[in-house]
């Protein structure tokens, strides 16, 4: 399995999660597990995806993802699991 880990965060309105869905549907990237947070007023998501069966590359899916958060004004990266994983060790 080959997995990404995708971070939202920006002020809170309506829509967020279904552009970030709705983008990953359309490029056959499964979520694996998803959380998310409001703080007052920050949306704050995490998300763990299977990015296996998907039908662009990873830099293509970076691209996409940061461009739906300028649609819905909040800041979204997408990391490969183990850059992510590597970074964050203690």
């Amino acid at each position: 399995m080959n997995r990404a880990i995708i971070t939202v965060v920006g002020k809170d309105t309506v829509g967020i999660i279904a552009g970030i869905c709705t983008y990953l549907a359309e490029h056959n990237i499964n979520i694996l597990d998803i959380s998310q947070t409001i703080l007052q007023g920050i949306f704050n998501m995490m998300m763990i995806v299977d990015v296996s069966a998907s039908d662009i590359s990873f830099d293509e899916l970076s691209d996409g993802l940061y461009a739906v958060g300028e649609e819905k004004h909040v800041d979204v990266k997408c990391q490969r699991e183990e850059i992510f994983t590597s970074m964050h060790r203690i």
